[in-house]
């Protein structure tokens, strides 16, 4: 009935399954649930309509889960305690006994379990040492050990975090570490970032530090397709994400002098004839300038949104007035209008 936190997803035979941690108003206490949906971002539907675990305990946060290379599932928590299970194939059910994992080596365990398994080991990275919180991890030749501390990931304070969750991915042969910072203030304010990183030879994790730098591109952006606004690598000013139906995103809260900042945009050899964005706004709209590599630099193109008789009436505005560059280039949407009140909204926008 309250306090969705901490959740993780994965993925089994075609299905996504969510484990996530929620207050129970049978017990009183925290409970693990799960959902299930054909894609990653739903919609998630309860399969059991009550918790896949629960016995009235706070302790019941932050799942993790993994599916070992025999198939087999398994699903960890926990705050202070560290909690194992197996999984049935079903994902949604429990195989056998709920138990509490050996934190003996795992040196200073708080809280935001992370396991998967590299290179024929078990890691187990999680929040530790109190609040703010280092990220550290152990590793094992099982998957509940008994576990061999390895160390500091990340150090508490770089990161400005008043608790910090993390995760591990690899990609396109690439590695990330994933974890939040409190750049952007107060309190549970924190944000996602990802650093790419090397492992060490022998497979253990070097010692990481927060930056704002973000990651090296590794693929391009094709512009001649719809893009929905919401897709960008930065941005300036306190622009917004809000949902709309099902699976669906805008941009809101553009003001003057925003701007959103795609990387590796690929135009190649193409001369763009029409640039559309579907937009809306309550009031009387403002002026979307799309510029190459820097926000004041080359125009591509311009177009005037009006008011469209709400916050959620998108209509096309179209330019066919476009200079197209060659190549790969950063672009910056930007944004002008009058000075204080929020301009318009995006929903997507694309070159033809």
């Amino acid at each position: 009935d309250d306090r969705a936190w901490a959740p993780q997803c994965i993925e089994r035979n075609g299905k996504f399954y969510l484990y996530v941690p929620l207050h129970s108003k049978n017990s009183g206490g925290m409970a693990i649930g799960v959902a299930v949906s054909n894609t990653p971002y739903g919609p998630f539907k309860d399969p059991l309509g009550k918790p896949l675990y629960e016995n009235g305990s706070w302790d019941h946060i932050d799942p993790t889960v993994m599916i070992d290379d025999d198939g087999q599932a398994w699903l960890m928590w926990g705050n202070p305690n560290l909690y194992y299970c197996k999984l049935n194939k079903d994902m949604i059910s429990i195989d056998g006994e709920v138990k509490k994992m050996d934190k003996t080596n795992l040196k200073g365990y708080t809280e935001g379990p992370w396991i998967q398994k590299r290179g024929g080991k078990y890691y187990m990275m999680y929040a530790a040492d109190g609040i703010p919180e280092n990220i550290a991890y152990a590793m094992s030749n099982t998957p509940v050990g008994p576990w061999e501390y390895k160390g500091i990931i990340m150090p508490k304070d770089e990161q400005a975090s008043f608790t910090n969750h993390s995760g591990l991915m690899d990609f396109k042969g690439h590695s990330y570490f994933f974890y939040h910072s409190g750049w952007l203030g107060g309190g549970y304010g924190r944000s996602v970032c990802v650093k790419e990183f090397q492992y060490n030879a022998d497979g253990t994790i070097p010692t990481l530090h927060a930056d704002k730098e973000g990651v090296a591109p590794i693929g391009t952006l094709n512009p001649f397709q719809r893009i929905e606004a919401e897709t960008m690598a930065y941005k300036k000013g306190n622009i917004h994400t809000q949902p709309n139906g099902v699976g669906n995103v805008y941009v809101s809260d553009i003001h003057n002098g925003d701007w959103i900042k795609l990387r590796e945009v690929d135009f190649g050899s193409r001369q763009a004839k029409q640039f559309t964005v579907s937009a809306s706004s309550a009031l009387r709209g403002g002026t979307l300038e799309l510029h190459a590599d820097e926000p004041n630099g080359p125009k591509i193109c311009e177009v005037a949104i009006t008011e469209t008789g709400g916050w959620e009436k998108f209509k096309p505005f179209k330019t066919t007035d476009i200079k197209t560059p060659q190549g790969k280039h950063d672009i910056y949407l930007v944004f002008k209008g009058r000075k204080g009140p929020e301009l318009f909204t995006l929903d997507w926008w694309e070159m033809k």
